[in-house]
């Protein structure tokens, strides 16, 4: 198959503009058409003709990454058009993730250097709840160590105000993409998409082609929704303490039978098995398909979430021995660090994501193509 199509600049010379080269790919792909029964990318490219900035960031955060686009295609290196579709809107995911957190640099700053602030945050934050373990304490378990209005006093700012910090990007995101107002179809069918992680088949089901290039693999899916669920199940423990504390005025600890209990144990496991295989999966997967320069952040924010679902495990094994106060102090570290640096780490593509598909799913229904 040829592509007659003629470009406004020259394909042979990339622009170092994110949103410009995904603009100039995602011409190319609108001329083609040969991956349009792939992810929702591609309908969603051949809805227009011309692409405004924020079209390209509802394109580039609708994107999964599962980079199927790049092996079916016969215009990547060395074809003068030099196409790299994932590449491209990785770029441009990550450059409108970065200008819509508040205050503005630091989400950069993470991203370029994830590992080391990430690991600088968590020893800090541990070493603080070590000090405040060594006061005396005036309660049974895990208040022993650190009492609930502690606990209450440190989290509930640090759960608050980056929930905010992210409503602020959100809102900015929504404006940028033209978004309109929601209705409760457009939540249950982004909500049905995410659960599935549709788009990380390739949209089709056969799997994608993330970390064996022409061979399509579900690992990558399963290891999203091992993490997603995972993530979910520990919140939901949490607040299941929280309602059980407060409501029912029933104290911690909470014995294994329990709501915490019963659905935090399952979280961890899933949080540390899909962090782990992320980071296998990523090992094996071309770089060169990737985020450039974003390599840092994206495993440190990778390594945090391993590393709360795991440290809250060995916490509840070796509970009521001599472990329990460093390793509690090492688990609310991370907890923490991987609170405060939500809205700035790879975190927020969670909620990116999901603003994409409700938008996604807003084209559908208004140019009726539900």
């Amino acid at each position: 198959m040829s592509l007659d199509v003629t470009l406004q600049t020259d394909p042979g010379i990339l622009s170092s503009d994110p949103v410009e080269e995904a603009r100039r790919q995602i011409e190319i792909c609108n001329a083609c058409r040969y991956c349009e029964g792939f992810c929702s990318v591609f309908p969603a490219i051949t809805r227009d003709k011309v692409f405004a900035d924020g079209d390209i960031t509802q394109l580039a955060n609708l994107c999964h990454n599962c980079r199927g686009c790049y092996y079916a295609c016969q215009y990547t290196a060395p074809h003068e058009f030099d196409l790299n579709l994932p590449r491209a809107l990785a770029a441009a995911r990550a450059d409108s993730w970065e200008r819509f957190a508040w205050p503005d640099g630091l989400a950069r700053t993470f991203q370029t250097r994830g590992k080391a602030l990430a690991a600088a945050l968590v020893l800090g934050t541990a070493l603080m709840f070590a000090a405040i373990a060594a006061l005396p304490g005036g309660g049974t378990g895990f208040y022993a160590w650190l009492g609930h209005g502690a606990l209450v006093a440190i989290f509930l700012p640090a759960f608050v105000l980056p929930l905010a910090v992210i409503c602020v990007g959100l809102r900015r995101y929504w404006t940028e993409v033209g978004g309109l107002r929601v209705t409760w179809a457009d939540l249950k069918c982004a909500a049905v998409s995410a659960g599935r992680l549709k788009n990380l088949s390739g949209g089709q089901g056969q799997g994608c082609n993330f970390e064996k290039e022409e061979r399509f693999s579900d690992a990558r899916r399963h290891m999203h929704q091992a993490v997603m669920y995972g993530f979910l199940l520990c919140f939901a423990a949490t607040a299941s303490g929280t309602v059980l504390h407060y409501v029912f005025d029933m104290q911690a600890p909470y014995g294994f039978w329990s709501a915490p209990k019963l659905l935090g144990v399952p979280g961890g496991i899933l949080l540390s098995i899909g962090s782990a295989g992320m980071l296998m999966l990523r090992r094996k997967a071309d770089p060169e398909l990737g985020t450039p320069g974003r390599g840092s952040g994206e495993r440190g924010f990778i390594w945090l979430l391993g590393f709360a679902g795991l440290s809250g495990l060995l916490l509840y094994a070796a509970q009521d021995s001599w472990l329990t106060g460093p390793l509690l102090a090492l688990h609310l570290g991370g907890v923490l660090a991987l609170f405060l640096l939500t809205p700035y780490s790879k975190m927020a593509h969670g909620f990116y994501r999901f603003a994409a598909l409700v938008r996604d799913a807003q084209d559908q229904r208004t140019r009726g193509h539900v």
